[in-house]
């Protein structure tokens, strides 16, 4: 899964989520950093702008603004997100390395999972910025 820390990054840079069922998403700042959601048509549900958990137990909330959710895309989503980018993925060690052609220049990235890799590569992406 993709770091907390990295998604908040992404999302600081512009990635735009459009919450769909199978989403995962973390709250942050509020005691649940190591909680992940996931949406679903039974139990979370996006209505508009929020996020409504339907007889959740766990939860004493009924909804929460999309805003306050933190994306933690998935593997997929990331290889997608980074489209004609992407080259490779590898294991290197017990390390993940994603090569990547960004702005016309065959770039790698490493990260402990795939989705770190991805996720650093496709942040290069969005704010031009070797990080």
């Amino acid at each position: 899964m993709i770091p907390l820390d990295l998604a908040v990054r992404l999302r600081e840079a512009g990635l735009v989520w459009r919450p769909a069922p199978g989403d995962q998403f973390a709250v942050a700042d509020r005691d649940l950093d190591d909680q992940v959601f996931v949406i679903s048509h039974m139990t979370i549900e996006v209505r508009g702008s929020l996020i409504a958990f339907n007889g959740t137990t766990e939860w004493a909330l009924d909804d929460l603004e999309k805003d306050e959710a933190i994306w933690l895309p998935r593997e997929d989503q990331l290889r997608e997100l980074l489209g004609n980018a992407f080259h490779q993925l590898a294991r290197v060690g017990q390390a993940y390395r994603v090569t990547a052609t960004i702005d016309g220049v065959v770039s790698e990235f490493t990260g402990g999972c795939a989705e770190e890799a991805y996720g650093r590569a496709l942040l290069r992406i969005v704010t031009g910025a070797n990080r």
